[in-house]
C-alpha cells in the first residue's frame, strides 16, 4: 500500500511522541523502583563465598535503603541452574544473580551445551569483589615455597598430587595455567569439592592443593595448612607474609575468582544504574570492606562498563583456559 505524504508524516509523529513518552517514564519507574522484594540468586549451596557475598550486600541493601532483598540458593550443574534460571527471569530488576568465574566465563566452553549465554542473556551490573587463590600444603610438608615445589616436580615429573575442588574449577584452571609457567607436570586429582580435598591433604594423600582463600584461611591460621603462594597481583593483608606466584619467580602470573551482579537481558538502563549506583555505596562501606577483606577478597565496584569488559576480557582467558587443559565436566 502506497501512503500519502501527510499520512506518513502523522504516522511518524505518532511514533515520536510514543518513544519521547516512553523515555519520560523511564526515570519515574526507577524512581518507584523496587515497590516488592528483590530475588537475589545465588547459583551455589548455601556458606561459600558466592553466597557469603550475597547476603553481605543483600543485608546491607535491607539495611540502608530498607528494600526486603531475599536472598534465595539455586544450586546445580556448576552454577548454571541458578543463572539460567535469572536469564529467563523478567527483565524488570526483581530478579538478580551473583555471578562468578565459573559461571559466567568457564562453564560456556566447559559445558557442551549451556542453556544461557552470559554474553548476550544477561546485563552487567556490578562487580562485587574478587578473591585470589593460594596453594597450600600439610603443615608437615617438606615444602616451603613454590621453588621448592617447582624442583620436586621437575626431579619426579608427574608423581606430585595436585589437588582441585573438581575438573573446570577456577583451581583446576589455574592449576593447569601453573603448570604451563613453571613447565613442570603434576598429576591432577580433582575432588567433589574442598572438604575430602582438604582432609587428604593434611592427611599426607596429596601433596599440594589450590584453594580459595576463603576455605584455607582458618586451617592456615591455625596451623594445620603452610600457605606458598596466593595468585594474586599483589599480598593479601590479612596473610602479608604469604608471597605472590609472581613474586615467586612468575611475573605475570595472576588468577582470581571474581563476583558480581547481573540481570536478565532487557531490563530498563535506569533500573540497571539505581542498583549499581546503591551498591557501590555498599561497597563503601567501613564494615563491608573489612568482611570482605576477612575472606580474602577485595572490593571491586564501578560502572556497568566496568563489569562488562572484566567479564568479557576473563571470558576469553579461560576460554582459551579450559580448552587448553582439555578439562571435561565431572
Amino acid at each position: 500500500m502506497i501512503l500519502r505524504r501527510g499520512k506518513q508524516t502523522e504516522i511518524c509523529l505518532r511514533r515520536l511522541v510514543v518513544a519521547a513518552l516512553l523515555i519520560l517514564a523511564l526515570p519515574a519507574f526507577a524512581q518507584s523502583y523496587p515497590d516488592k522484594p528483590i530475588r537475589l540468586i545465588v547459583p551455589f549451596p548455601p556458606g561459600g563465598g558466592t553466597d557469603i557475598f550475597a547476603r553481605l550486600i543483600g543485608n546491607k541493601l535491607s539495611e540502608t535503603l530498607k528494600w526486603v532483598v531475599v536472598v534465595e540458593n539455586k544450586p546445580g550443574a556448576g552454577g548454571n541452574i541458578g543463572v539460567d534460571a535469572v536469564a529467563k527471569s523478567p527483565p524488570d530488576g526483581y530478579t538478580v544473580v551473583m555471578g562468578q568465574t565459573s559461571n559466567l566465563a568457564i562453564n560456556p566452553t566447559l559445558y557442551p551445551a549451556l542453556p544461557y549465554d552470559p554474553l548476550k542473556d544477561l546485563v552487567p551490573v556490578i562487580g562485587i569483589a574478587s578473591a585470589p587463590l593460594i596453594i597450600v600444603v600439610a603443615a608437615t610438608s617438606p615444602y616451603r615455597s613454590l621453588k621448592d615445589i617447582v624442583a620436586a616436580a621437575k626431579a619426579k615429573p608427574g608423581a606430585m598430587m595436585f589437588a582441585s575442588p573438581g575438573n573446570g574449577t577456577v583451581a583446576h584452571l589455574a592449576g593447569e595455567r601453573l603448570q604451563s609457567v613453571t613447565a613442570v607436570k603434576f598429576q591432577h586429582v580433582p575432588y567433589k569439592g574442598s572438604a575430602q580435598a582438604l582432609t587428604d591433604l593434611m592427611g599426607g594423600n596429596v601433596h599440594l592443593f589450590m584453594s580459595s582463600v576463603t576455605t584455607a584461611l582458618a586451617q592456615i591460621k591455625g596451623g594445620k595448612l603452610r600457605a606458598i603462594a596466593v595468585t594474586s597481583a599483589h599480598r593479601l593483608a590479612e596473610l602479608p607474609d604469604v608471597p605472590t606466584v609472581a613474586e615467586s619467580g612468575y611475573d605475570g602470573f595472576e588468577a582470581s575468582t571474581w563476583f558480581g551482579l547481573l540481570v536478565p537481558k532487557g531490563t530498563p538502563a535506569p533500573i540497571v544504574m539505581q542498583l549499581n549506583r546503591e551498591v557501590n555505596r555498599v561497597l563503601q562501606r567501613p564494615e563491608v570492606r573489612q568482611t570482605i577483606a576477612s575472606e580474602g577478597g577485595e572490593p571491586l565496584g564501578g560502572t556497568p562498563e566496568q563489569f562488562s569488559a572484566l567479564l568479557r576480557s576473563e571470558y576469553a582467558i579461560w576460554q582459551r583456559a579450559v580448552k587448553e587443559s582439555g578439562a571435561k565436566v565431572d
